[in-house]
């Protein structure tokens, strides 16, 4: 496959994966939508995470074809309270040194892609993501025991 072909195959899914995702919220009304509604739309989501109270968190990573990750809160009612794309610029911001790997998943999701680098003993993880029509990639570099040492952006380009 040419790189050209291969590009627009890539272009063409994740289009496909967004458009999809937009009519999948557009049937989600906060205060309305259940789990059921939740699931019945997006399926069984990666992680759950207790928000306490009765609150839970669905996770929807989109990676590594979208460039997308959506965060479901569903109220102690059992009724969708918030629906978040988490892949953007303030949540990149709240990734700091110190941090563990369970808490910048918990804040981004599910990464596109881990990266061993074995000789240092670090770990990178990275999600694409869109800063307006530029394709883009966040990446989080992990000491050995899992604590964020540094974060950067680049141009996502293409393969």
């Amino acid at each position: 496959m040419t790189l050209k072909k291969h590009l627009m195959t890539l272009v063409g899914a994740a289009l496909i994966l967004m458009g999809c995702d937009d009519h999948k919220i557009a049937q989600l009304e906060v205060g309305i939508a259940d789990e059921a509604a939740v699931r019945a739309q997006f399926g069984d989501p990666a992680m759950v995470y207790d928000e306490g109270g009765g609150s839970r968190t669905f996770e929807y990573p989109r990676q590594p074809q979208g460039q997308r990750n959506y965060m479901i809160t569903l109220d102690a009612s059992g009724k969708m309270s918030a629906l978040r794309q988490v892949l953007k610029p303030e949540n990149f911001h709240r990734i700091t040194p110190g941090l563990d790997s369970t808490q910048v998943r918990r804040i981004l999701g599910a990464p596109a892609r881990r990266l061993p680098i074995e000789r240092k003993g670090q770990e990178i993880w990275n999600w694409r993501f869109l800063n307006g029509n530029d394709s883009m990639i966040f990446l989080v570099t992990f000491d050995a025991k899992g604590k964020v040492l540094s974060t950067a952006q680049e141009v996502d380009e293409p393969r």
